[in-house]
C-alpha cells in the first residue's frame, strides 16, 4: 500500500514538473483563430498557430473583418483572436463583452501606438497636429488615407469628417487595406509628396520610412499617441472546453522588437507567415520556455520538448 502511495505521489511530481497531463478532448484539435489582414496580427497568429501544430493541434486560420471577427466569435464559429487593440477597438468588442459572448484574455501586447501619422518631411513644415491638417488640404488634395473598410481607425476618421472635426469636413477618407494604404505611402514618400495615413507600431513602416505621429488625437484615438494594448478575445466557453489551449494563449507575451522582426520577415522578405513564424522562433527559442509553462501537447505530454524537437 505504501508503495503504491509513493508511487502515485512521484507520478503526480512528475507531472507537475515536466508539465505532462490529461489528453485535450478530441474536441479541441481544430483551434480556429481569426486573422484581420494586419501585419503584426498575422504575425502573432502564425507563431501561434506553429506551435500548435507542434503540439499535435490543427490550427485552422480566416480571414474576417474585425466586425466579422466578433460576430464568429459571438456565434462560436472560431475560438480565438488575438488582435484586440485597445482602446481603438472598445466599440466593436463592448457589446459582445456585454452579451458575454467574448471573454478576454491577457494583454498580449503593450506599448503599442495607433493614430495619424505624415511623413517626417510633412511634419517638419508644420503637420505637427491634427488641427494642422486642415492648414495643408490642397497640397493634401483634401484626403486622408486609411486602411479597409470597416476598421476602428477608418471610422474615427469618417467621424471626424462628419462632425467638421479640426475643420475636416471637407475632406475625403481613402479606404483600402494595410498593403494598399502602405503602397500609396510609398509611392508619396518617394516623391516627397504630403500625406497623411494611419500609422502604428509595432510595424515594419517604422524603420521603412521617416515619419511622425500627430499630436491632437486623444479624443479620437486616445491618449500618447493612441497607445494601445493588444488583448487575446475567445468565444464564451473556450477555457472550460479547451484548457491547454487557452493556458498557451493565456501565456504568449509579444514585444515591439519581436513583432517588428517577425512583420519585416513576411512584409519585405516575402516570407509565408508559417514560415516567418518558424524562422523567428528558431532564433529566439528563449521565449519557449515562459510561453509553454503549464502547457502540454494534445495528448497530454510535455510540451517544452516536443516544440524544440520540431524546431
Amino acid at each position: 500500500m505504501r508503495l503504491r502511495c509513493l508511487a502515485a505521489a512521484a507520478g503526480l511530481l512528475f507531472a507537475l514538473v515536466t508539465g505532462a497531463g490529461a489528453a485535450e478532448p478530441a474536441a479541441c484539435k481544430v483551434v480556429r483563430m481569426a486573422d484581420i489582414g494586419w501585419a503584426d496580427v498575422t504575425a502573432t497568429t502564425a507563431l501561434t498557430g506553429v506551435l500548435l501544430k507542434d503540439l499535435g493541434y490543427q490550427p485552422k486560420l480566416t480571414v474576417l473583418s474585425i466586425a466579422g471577427t466578433y460576430q464568429a466569435l459571438h456565434n462560436k464559429e472560431i475560438d480565438a483572436f488575438l488582435g484586440n487593440w485597445m482602446p481603438a477597438m472598445e466599440a466593436d468588442r463592448k457589446p459582445f463583452i456585454d452579451d458575454k459572448s467574448v471573454e478576454v484574455l491577457n494583454a498580449n501586447l503593450e506599448g503599442a501606438k495607433y493614430t495619424l501619422a505624415v511623413p517626417q518631411y510633412l511634419y517638419d513644415k508644420g503637420l505637427h497636429d491634427f488641427s494642422d491638417i486642415q492648414k495643408f488640404a490642397k497640397d493634401l488634395n483634401f484626403k486622408i488615407y486609411g486602411i479597409e473598410p470597416g476598421n476602428d481607425g477608418n471610422r474615427h476618421i469618417l467621424d471626424m469628417i462628419r462632425a467638421n472635426t479640426f475643420g475636416l469636413g471637407k475632406f475625403q477618407l481613402v479606404e483600402s487595406g494595410e498593403q494598399g494604404m502602405l503602397a500609396q505611402v510609398e509611392k508619396d514618400y518617394r516623391a516627397g509628396r504630403p500625406i497623411v495615413f494611419l500609422g502604428w507600431q509595432p510595424h515594419p513602416m517604422n524603420k521603412l520610412f521617416k515619419m511622425a505621429y500627430l499630436t491632437g488625437g486623444d479624443d479620437m484615438f486616445g491618449p500618447n499617441y493612441g497607445a494601445a494594448a493588444v488583448y487575446t478575445n475567445i468565444r464564451a466557453g473556450y477555457a472550460d472546453d479547451c484548457p491547454n489551449v487557452v493556458r498557451l494563449l493565456n501565456n504568449e507575451s509579444f514585444s515591439l522588437s519581436g513583432e517588428d522582426e517577425m512583420m519585416d520577415l513576411i512584409l519585405n522578405k516575402k516570407m509565408d507567415p508559417t514560415r516567418a513564424a518558424t524562422v523567428w522562433l528558431k532564433a529566439h527559442k528563449d521565449v519557449l520556455t515562459p510561453w509553454l509553462a503549464g502547457v502540454t501537447t494534445l495528448d497530454g505530454k510535455p510540451a517544452l520538448p516536443a516544440v524544440q524537437s520540431r524546431l
